[in-house]
């Protein structure tokens, strides 16, 4: 990569801090011997899941209040802190949002997810050889989400028409295809 080495930081001060973020202030050297100042929002990273029966896709039809609208999404949730294991939140956010459990967890892929202010990072998984049983929401949105099931096919339809525009679920569902049919 093309200048990575070539930058630096300098100093950083941290100018808020709310619940699980930190926005920091980072003055970073460049190549050119200048400085610039950055504004990063630090997040402790986030899991998604892509759960597979048979031939449809477990979704879950939830309220987010960025976007100020019902979202149909894979089910996904943040690292409690940066230092747990992503294999296991996956299992853990699994079943609290559907109630399933995996016998097998397929790391897709590692992604950044606003990388030009953030350096949330999330691990998105294949679950497979589910296992049904009990949700346990954790919060009013997970309360009152719906937990869908849709055929595959009909679910990268949705990508391709715009009806699914979360990107790790755009990301999870595409590469699930992949896997599918690696043709």
């Amino acid at each position: 990569m093309t200048g990575e080495g070539s930058f630096r930081t300098v100093d950083s001060e941290v100018l808020l801090s709310a619940g699980f973020l930190t926005i920091e202030m980072r003055t970073i050297a460049t190549p050119s011997g200048g400085e610039v100042e950055r504004i990063v929002v630090m997040h402790p990273g986030a899991v998604a899941v892509v759960p597979i029966i048979g031939d449809d896709v477990v979704m879950i039809e939830q309220y987010r209040v960025a976007a100020g609208t019902t979202l149909l999404e894979i089910p996904a949730g943040k690292l409690d802190d940066p230092s747990h294991d992503p294999l296991e939140t996956a299992g853990r956010e699994l079943a609290e949002e559907t109630g399933m459990r995996a016998g097998r967890l397929t790391l897709l892929t590692d992604l950044w997810t606003s990388v030009g202010f953030s350096d949330e990072r999330i691990s998105i998984y294949l679950a497979e050889d589910l296992v049904e049983g009990t949700r346990s929401p954790a919060g009013v949105e997970e309360e009152e989400a719906r937990v869908v099931r849709v055929p595959f096919p009909d679910a990268i339809g949705m990508v391709y028409d715009g009806t699914i525009s979360d990107a790790k679920t755009i990301a999870g569902l595409l590469l699930a295809a992949a896997r599918r049919d690696p043709s």
